[in-house]
């Protein structure tokens, strides 16, 4: 049977930091990694961009305002396909976190400017969709200024 133990001390054993390609496996890795400090706003910042997307439907104003249903449902998307992007390539995506902010003051103010007369609950809804995604934008963004990665 062959002898599996670690214990013995093997001469032809070399680190791998002698390797010809470890400084380019380092780097590789340290680009897979890079970015990850904005994490745990994908996951909220894609539900956000799901509501959006759905509020018309969630609020009952689809009919009665089908431009700002329009307008919601193409927001929703590009949230949504943002917060994507932040979670499969973030050290790229640093560059668009200041869009979500304007994303987020857009819907703010979309009901009076895309709306024709907005009832309150289509105001509700949108500030508070706005306010969030303005609010995880701002996470993004001082992330992105944080580690110096926002210069695109």
């Amino acid at each position: 049977m062959a002898d599996v133990s670690h214990h013995r001390a093997d001469t032809h054993r070399a680190d791998i930091t002698s390797h010809p390609d470890a400084s380019e496996m380092r780097a590789r890795h340290d680009r897979v990694l890079g970015g990850r400090d904005v994490t745990l706003v994908d996951g909220p910042l894609f539900l956000v961009g799901l509501y959006c997307a759905i509020s018309p439907w969630t609020v009952h104003f689809a009919s009665s305002q089908s431009t700002l249903a329009t307008h919601n449902l193409i927001m929703g998307v590009a949230i949504a396909a943002l917060a994507i992007g932040f979670a499969v390539m973030p050290a790229r995506m640093y560059g668009l976190s200041w869009a979500i902010c304007a994303m987020g003051v857009w819907l703010i103010v979309a009901p009076w400017i895309v709306g024709s007369s907005p009832d309150t609950g289509v105001v509700i809804n949108n500030i508070v969709i706005g306010a969030l995604t303005l609010l995880l934008g701002l996470v993004c963004t001082g992330a992105a200024m944080r580690t110096g990665r926002g210069k695109s």
